[in-house]
C-alpha cells in the first residue's frame, strides 16, 4: 500500500504546514504548488511548470478549433489524462463543464501526483 499513497514533504516545526501553504481556489490552479516551489520534486522547476501550463491553454485552444464538439457544452462530461504529469490539461479545461481524471503513471520517473493535488484536482496512479 505505500507505494499507492503521496506522503506529504516532512516538517521541522509543528507550526509548519507540511508541503507548503496552497493557494485558495482557483489562484491554485495556476500557482507554483509548494512541492515544485521548495524543490521536493527533482527536476521539476516552476518555470517548466508555467510552461506546462501554458502550452495546454494552447492546446486545449486549439484542439477546439479543430473539434467544434469539443467545446460544447455538455457534450463531453467526464474525461480520462491517461499521462498528467503536472494537470496541464484539467487546468485548461477548468472553465469547460467536463470533470478530467488525472493519471499518473506507476512507472513514471518522477511522482507528480502530489502536485496534481495541490493544484485542487484529482487523480490517480495507475499501469
Amino acid at each position: 500500500m505505500d507505494t499507492c499513497l503521496t506522503p506529504l514533504p516532512e516538517v521541522t516545526d509543528i507550526k509548519d504546514i507540511s508541503g507548503g501553504r496552497l493557494s485558495n481556489w482557483p489562484e491554485r490552479l495556476t500557482s507554483i504548488p509548494p512541492r515544485i516551489s521548495s524543490g521536493s520534486l527533482k527536476g521539476i522547476t516552476a518555470e517548466m511548470f508555467n510552461e506546462n501550463t501554458e502550452l495546454w491553454k494552447k492546446r486545449v485552444a486549439y484542439y477546439k478549433t479543430l473539434d467544434y464538439q469539443l467545446a460544447e457544452p455538455g457534450r463531453f462530461r467526464n474525461l480520462l489524462d491517461m499521462n498528467a504529469y503536472l494537470g496541464g490539461f484539467a487546468a485548461a479545461m477548468i472553465d469547460d463543464p467536463v470533470w478530467v481524471m488525472n493519471v499518473v503513471p506507476v512507472e513514471a520517473e518522477i511522482n507528480t501526483l502530489g502536485v496534481v493535488y495541490e493544484r485542487g484536482l484529482i487523480g490517480t496512479y495507475q499501469n
